[in-house]
């Protein structure tokens, strides 16, 4: 495959745009299976091309600043980062010439690649299905959005391997090829930052099944208004799999709120008990894993078995211990309204909530309602997201019965929670917001959340 990929990278002059650790991942590559030709590298950020960051070899240009992104027509072909949106690229740009690591890629191995996606959960049902089908089959890789650029595996794959690829919207803003298996969980508001409207987000997560063939398969969340749609208007895929808390027809498997899955009204799971994978949420997220590996031949019994062995993900409703007689969860993973309200749902005794964080316009107001009308004692607002949160819940006629906390920092919060959180309720970290204003990443914020616990 390799040699393919060489065939396609032909004595082009080469643009490497952004970076970033998928930026790195591409040139790393690129330049072993062409390591005498001219490569340039641009990237917004100097920083990007620090010594501990970057090895350079071989004849490569560098540009970095507010113009990194001049003269890009003087390119055969850009392999565009997922960092930088695509309307970056000015119009007058053939958009032949732009690729990504993520649409080279597939165009080596779509056929053995199972792309999932959707707003949240995708990292879980990722690391899910790549659980489930190690412990049946020899050859599986995880890569993707996950942290694992997939041009960093591709010396592991071979013709039998299969390949989980967690997609984002970033990585399939830029492909006209999609794999073989593509799982579409959800669609919320989400990196209106980066999207020029929700529309363009849509479209985005659409492109995970719009390249399709007869032969592919879609499976999607038939609960989602957005994603039925989309199917009503048609899908390229004939091999269509529905998975639904409430749909009791379709061909695809339904789940109910005990936990038992079924498929034509037979039962195929039950799943009960699984303290790793709590929620509603994460019902949906595991009826999407197992229709994809009862698909590649997995058995139920197999796969039972896997889903009661795998361990939950850092920051995503994971319980973080008692101190001072509080229950922490820490959900830092949960940047749109959606993923706050089933956190609530599923975990019942919660008294504290931490929202807020950077404001990305996301539209608030099923949150709030929620909130209005729920029991929650405390509320601890930061950043310009938990400013307008805060706004909007003031404006509403009805006066919140919970007692509500503004704070600058997030050092700020501790006292408030010992002093107002009731003993052997929960404190949870959820906060339908962007990290991005005081941390590099949610994987930040909740370790900063944790030190607050533990500190108490």
């Amino acid at each position: 495959m390799k040699d393919k990929l060489k065939e396609i990278l032909g004595n082009n002059s080469i643009l490497i745009l952004g970076f970033g650790k998928e930026g790195r991942s591409s040139y790393k590559l690129v330049r072993q299976l062409i390591p005498e030709s001219k490569i340039t590298i641009a990237d917004k950020n100097k920083e990007a091309f620090l010594p501990d960051k970057f090895q350079g070899i071989g004849a490569c240009e560098l540009i970095s600043g507010d113009g990194y992104l001049i003269g890009l027509d003087k390119y055969d072909l850009i392999i565009k980062s997922p960092g930088i949106p695509r309307h970056f690229i000015p119009t007058n740009i053939n958009a032949k010439k732009v690729t990504s690591q993520t649409e080279l890629f597939l165009g080596l191995f779509s056929k053995q690649t199972i792309g999932i996606t959707g707003t949240k959960g995708k990292s879980t049902t990722s690391s899910l299905v790549f659980h489930i089908l190690s412990a049946y089959f020899n050859e599986v890789v995880l890569v993707g959005n996950i942290g694992v650029p997939p041009f960093d595996m591709i010396d592991d794959i071979h013709e039998k391997t299969r390949i989980v690829f967690e997609m984002s919207g970033h990585q399939l803003e830029n492909i006209s090829i999609s794999p073989h298996y593509a799982v579409l969980l959800n669609i919320f508001q989400e990196h209106l930052d980066h999207f020029e409207t929700y529309e363009a987000y849509q479209n985005a997560k659409f492109n995970i099944s719009r390249f399709q063939n007869t032969e592919d398969y879609f499976i999607y969340n038939s609960d989602d208004p957005l994603i039925s749609k989309q199917v009503e208007k048609g899908v390229t895929a004939t091999n269509l799999l529905s998975f639904s808390m409430v749909q009791k027809t379709g061909n695809g498997i339904v789940g109910n709120e005990n936990g038992e899955i079924s498929l034509n009204q037979n039962q195929l799971l039950d799943l009960k008990d699984r303290e790793q994978l709590p929620g509603r949420h994460n019902l949906m997220n595991i009826m999407a894993a197992v229709l994809v590996c009862r698909k590649m031949g997995v058995p139920n019994d197999a796969i039972r078995d896997a889903i009661k062995g795998f361990k939950g993900l850092p920051h995503r409703l994971e319980y973080m211990g008692e101190f001072k007689g509080i229950r922490f969860y820490n959900d830092s993973i949960a940047t749109v309204p959606e993923a706050v309200i089933e956190a609530v749902k599923t975990l019942k005794e919660v008294d504290t909530l931490i929202l807020g964080g950077k404001d990305r316009g996301i539209d608030y107001k099923g949150l709030v309602d929620f909130l209005l009308e729920g029991s929650l004692r405390n509320i601890i607002f930061i950043g310009e997201a938990g400013k307008r949160i805060l706004k909007e819940i003031y404006s509403k006629d009805k006066h919140p019965g919970m007692n509500c906390f503004p704070i600058k920092g997030f050092q700020e919060m501790g006292n408030i929670i010992k002093e107002n959180t009731r003993r052997g309720k929960i404190c949870l970290l959820s906060p339908a917001a962007s990290s991005y204003d005081m941390f590099s990443s949610f994987e930040e914020r909740g370790e900063a959340f944790k030190k607050i616990a533990e500190n108490l």
